[in-house]
């Protein structure tokens, strides 16, 4: 081949590739989603969903995906409707993967589900008072079987004990390794599980005599925060909004609710409580306890505890950022309630009642 027609072929080459480069080329931006990312909804609110597709271009389907659920499939742009009464609520990714020319694109957005109406306003009435220990950094409580079962945090003192309602005193106690820092625990049958905070460990004993059997990898949420079990699966929570169902048995995740008001989600949710059928949550470094419905998400009470230690009768001293309420145990046969603060030094029989 000689130079002219070399460079007479060179010349076509470059003309294609100009001509096929110049082509429009479908790309995801091509396509668009509503809603709009961010937007906010009720439960019980009805959301259009459609995607919006160049002229141009002919669609064979649509599937829309919630998060990993498959919700339809449309054959044009006519796009659907979703019904929010019977979903969790949080944030929902919404995908629709688009079939067009033999290719298939993923065009995503979210929306942001509130629980539909605001929670119900609870206050407390204190019916009893014990003592508490004033250098436990209360992190887990549960009382079972007329003993009051504490996890206490701060690393090199962090401990889970038994202790004397009645007393305030640990009648057992066990001491976590120096490095350890000790955050919420339930009662399993002939266990006891402890969480700790940034270790990512989870440590299980024998509920008699509160040796530690094992442990275990807690790779489950940022950090490990507060734990309760309702019989079948345990409840964790991690300084978000996010509780966490966990396996009794392997203690890997099984699925979660983000809690959410109407206003928006509730993040540090804290020590956890079962409480007829209710999960009832601290709120770290606020005087709320939430009651939360564990299939949504919802809050569905929130119970304000303000002056449950008068500000007045506490040393001036102390570090009351931290020491903050914290502890709600609950004895199934009296119905009684406890809560407690961390490093406080009364233990609390309280009566829940509307405002």
């Amino acid at each position: 081949m000689n130079n002219k027609i070399k460079g007479l072929f060179f010349a076509c080459a470059l003309l294609a590739f100009g001509c096929n480069n110049n082509k429009p080329q479908e790309s995801a931006s091509d396509f668009s989603i509503s809603p709009e990312a961010g937007t906010t909804y009720k439960a019980g609110d009805e959301v259009k969903i459609k995607v919006s597709i160049p002229a141009d271009t002919k669609v064979d389907s649509v599937v829309y995906m919630l998060d990993a659920l498959k919700l339809g499939v449309g054959k044009d742009t006519s796009g659907i409707s979703l019904k929010t009464d019977t979903i969790s609520l949080g944030i929902k990714v919404i995908t629709a993967k688009v079939y067009a020319a033999g290719k298939d694109q993923d065009v995503t957005t979210n929306i942001l589900l509130l629980a539909a109406k605001a929670p119900e306003q609870f206050t407390y009435r204190v019916e009893k008072t014990f003592p508490h220990d004033t250098s436990a950094y209360t992190e887990g409580l549960q009382y079972i079987d007329g003993v009051m079962f504490e996890s206490t945090g701060e690393p090199g003192h962090s401990t889970i004990q038994k202790v004397n309602l009645q007393t305030g005193k640990a009648i057992q106690t066990t001491k976590l390794r120096d490095d350890y820092f000790g955050e919420g625990l339930s009662v399993i049958g002939d266990k006891v599980v402890q969480l700790t905070w940034k270790n990512k460990i989870g440590l299980v004993y024998d509920k008699a005599s509160l040796k530690l059997l094992s442990t275990f990898a807690n790779n489950v949420g940022v950090e490990g925060w507060g734990m309760c079990f309702d019989g079948k699966k345990l409840y964790m929570d991690d300084s978000t909004n996010r509780i966490f169902f966990l396996n009794k048995d392997t203690y890997q995740q099984i699925g979660f609710i983000d809690v959410c008001d109407d206003k928006g989600q509730i993040d540090s949710l804290n020590e956890l409580e079962y409480i007829d059928g209710k999960l009832y949550a601290n709120v770290y470094q606020t005087d709320d306890i939430l009651v939360i419905d564990p299939k949504t998400g919802a809050v569905l009470q929130r119970i304000d505890m303000k002056e449950l230690y008068p500000e007045a009768s506490r040393p001036q001293d102390r570090d009351w950022g931290n020491n903050v309420l914290n502890g709600i145990a609950y004895d199934a046969p009296t119905k009684r309630i406890f809560v407690t603060g961390k490093k406080w030094p009364h233990m609390y029989q309280v009566k829940f009642v509307k405002k």
